[in-house]
Order: structure tokens, then sequence, then C-alpha cells
């Protein structure tokens, strides 16, 4: 497996984006990284995503990928920018895509937004949805309890789910929306729940697909010619707990099934010095992980104007 590209992100939702990549890139290899013991990352504060992110990180780079997928959305609004500030390699997120997705969607209509707690607290589909159309109007809400239903196995028919997706999202309906922006990559195994819920006028939209586009470009920069695609395309997979559970309900997310996955001590990611604390740490000198997290990229980046 020579220069695979690397995606990572709290549980098995990152594998709908490894899906699509699969699609449009048949010829690469993958390497993906599920921090199963510590999934929902939507609950946390940013200095732990932040800090998660980089051990996530830190783990996939002893792979020498060409390009670094942070395939959760709370940990690209929380921990993108520190994240392309330390690591040399491209490292693209799933917000700017789905935002860029949305507005040609959404024509002059409403956007609405969903995602866990931290990634609609964060604004950060609000921050690129208007650098594109500094008046678009946007209504989001959060459904934190979503991303724990998909990693048990519960899917769209399921009756508790209708329920809850219809709680969260009954009170967007009141709004003019032209586009339902799906800000967790979880939420994509719901797609049919979702759809129901706000009627045929509504576009069910995810970043899935336009963040491939944007990776299918990169990796065709990054790497010469000689070294881009493998003949045998694989996707390894390594988790933090339960790689049988991963195993099986990471098919559904896949959409065949996957071959090995391997177990990470959670300790062992936290404690190894040549691992999380190593690479990243030598960045900026005198500091670690911890550090990193704590005081994130240089320069604040304000928020933009608009309406919402």
């Amino acid at each position: 497996m020579k220069n695979p590209i690397a995606i990572f992100d709290s549980g098995l939702g990152g594998l709908t984006v490894v899906a699509e990549l699969r699609r449009q890139l048949p010829k690469e290899c993958f390497v993906y990284f599920g921090d199963t013991a510590r999934v929902p990352y939507g609950c946390k504060s940013a200095q732990t995503v932040k800090r998660f992110a980089l051990q996530a990180v830190e783990f996939l780079l002893q792979f020498d990928p060409k390009v670094i997928v942070a395939a959760c959305n709370t940990a690209s609004s929380m921990a993108l920018e520190t994240l392309q500030e330390v690591v040399d390699i491209p490292v693209i997120g799933v917000i700017k895509p789905g935002a860029q997705a949305a507005v040609k969607a959404a024509g002059e209509k409403c956007i609405a937004v969903i995602g866990t707690e931290a990634t609609i607290g964060s604004r950060a589909y609000h921050r690129a949805i208007w650098e594109l159309r500094p008046q678009a109007r946007i209504v989001a809400k959060a459904c934190p309890l979503l991303v724990s239903m998909v990693e048990e196995g519960r899917g769209p028919s399921d009756a508790v789910v209708r329920m809850v997706v219809q709680e969260y999202l009954g009170p967007l309906k009141e709004h003019d929306l032209g586009v339902l922006l799906l800000g967790c990559t979880h939420y994509p195994l719901l797609r049919e729940a979702f759809a129901e819920a706000m009627g045929p006028k509504v576009a069910v939209i995810d970043s899935a697909y336009h963040t491939a586009e944007q990776v299918a470009e990169l990796a065709a920069k990054t790497v010469p010619e000689d070294s881009k695609a493998s003949d045998s395309a694989t996707v390894h997979c390594y988790v933090t707990d339960k790689p049988e559970r991963f195993a099986s309900l990471g098919a559904k997310f896949l959409h065949e099934p996957l071959g090995q996955v391997s177990y990470v001590p959670l300790d062992a990611l936290i404690a190894d010095p040549g691992g999380a604390l190593g690479v990243l740490a030598s960045g900026r000198a005198g500091t670690d992980v911890d550090a990193i997290a704590e005081t994130g990229p240089t320069g604040d980046r304000g928020e933009s104007g608009g309406v919402g």
C-alpha cells in the first residue's frame, strides 16, 4: 500500500465518504481510522475534538498518505485549520464541499443545516455558505441523538429513527426551504427518513460526492504518475474499539463487505511518543498535542456577515 488516501472519523460515518471515494477512484488504496472508543465527537468540547483529531492524523501519517480527509463534520468544523497548519500534506474537510453543493441547489430558498451539537454550535457551515452567498438564509438544527442511533445499526425504516427525525425536522418545515444539508457523515444512512420528513420539494444533500471530487483532483496532482494508483485497490480499517462490530456494520456504509479491521488500543494511541505526541508536536518546538489543541491555528478568523 503506497501513498494511500487516508480518512478518519469518530466512528462509522466516514465510510460514506470512503464509499464515494471508491466509486470515483477505483484504483486507489485507502486507510481508514475510526475512533469508535470515543464516538460521538459531537457533544465534546473544541479542545477535546482537536486533540482527538490530532491523534488520528498522527496515527495515519505512518502510512505516508498523499492526502488526509477529515470525514467528520465535527472535526472539520473545529480542527481542520489546526490540522492544516501542522501537517505538510493536504488535509481536506467536508464542510466546504457540502456548502458549495447546498448553495448551488438552494437557489434563492432557505438552506437548512442539521448536524451534531458541536458542528452546529461552531457555525462553520454558516461561514462557508455566507462566503459563497453572503445573503443566503440559513436555519440550523442540532440533532444529537442520530449519530448514536446509526452507530447502533438503526436504519431509516426504524420506528424510533423516524420518530426522532420528525421531532428534529418538524420546526424546520416552517421555513421556505430549498435544501436540507446533512452536516454529519453518519446521516446519509438515514437519507430516506429525512426525505420522507421534508417532502419532495426539498433537496437532501450530503458532502460525500463533492468531497470525493476535491480529493480526486488533489490526488492527481500530489503523487508522480508512476506511483498514483494500485492495481489491487484496498481499504484498510483501524478502530479503537470493537473491530468485529465495525466490520459488520461498516458494510452498510461501504455497500460492500469490509476486509480485515484492525484494533488500535486507545492507550497506545494516546501514549505512544512516536505516534500522537511525535511528528505533530515537532511541528511546533516545545509543544505537544494538548498544547496545539488548546492554542489552535495562529490567527483567529472572524465570522463573515450575512443573514440567517
